[in-house]
């Protein structure tokens, strides 16, 4: 799929009330839940990234967990959107720009990123992607990756999805943890990874299902 034609795609999608069903899916819920709880969720986090927000229904949910929030989407209505539903919080900083162009000074402890890098338009730009994100990983942060699988992804039209992600992540960072969530129905299936600095933390591998 073309990058133009992904574009028209997230135009088409967010579009919708309730896009990719984030809301009222079951297993997007459980998917928010998994993300969460893998990301520590001990304390108050003192600085977050979101990349990709779609309409802001994870946005909702980590807001209250961080003292300052980056949200940073390629997709002008998706921050509009996102913004529009969590107004009521002022320590969001939001970002109209592309996760490979995006630059910061600031190391984050938490960086989120699902369901995103698939819509980038081959492996190379996602390797782009992945090591900008890196860079702004603090020492001592958390990754938290999550994406459909490498067939589901490549039937959808995209170039490569969970499986390939994760192995472009591992060149520089340590997983730590991985959990599988699927329902049996057709495009609910999903990886989510828990990467750490190599070094960063003595806690051992946890593969999950």
């Amino acid at each position: 799929m073309t990058p133009d034609a992904n574009h028209r795609l997230l135009e088409r999608e967010l579009a919708a009330d309730d896009p990719w069903h984030l809301d009222g899916s079951s297993f997007e819920q459980e998917r928010y839940a998994q993300m969460l709880r893998m990301s520590g969720g001990n304390g108050v986090t003192e600085s977050a990234l979101e990349v990709g927000c779609a309409a802001g229904a994870f946005t909702e949910r980590l807001a209250p967990l961080c003292e300052r929030l980056t949200v940073v989407d390629v997709m002008p209505q998706a921050i509009e959107r996102a913004r529009l539903r969590t107004s009521k919080w002022s320590h969001i900083t939001w970002v109209t720009c592309d996760i490979q162009r995006f630059s910061t000074t600031e190391q984050f402890d938490l960086i989120f990123v699902a369901e995103v890098l698939y819509y980038l338009k081959d492996v190379g730009e996602m390797h782009a992607a992945i090591r900008n994100l890196v860079s702004m990983l603090a020492p001592s942060g958390t990754l938290i990756f999550g994406s459909a699988r490498d067939e589901l992804c490549q039937r959808w039209g995209h170039a490569a999805g969970a499986e390939t992600v994760i192995a472009l992540f591992n060149e520089s960072l340590s997983e730590v943890e991985r959990r599988h969530c699927c329902t049996g129905v057709a495009n609910e299936d999903c990886l989510i990874v828990r990467f750490r600095r190599p070094g960063a933390s003595s806690e051992q591998s946890n593969v999950g299902h």
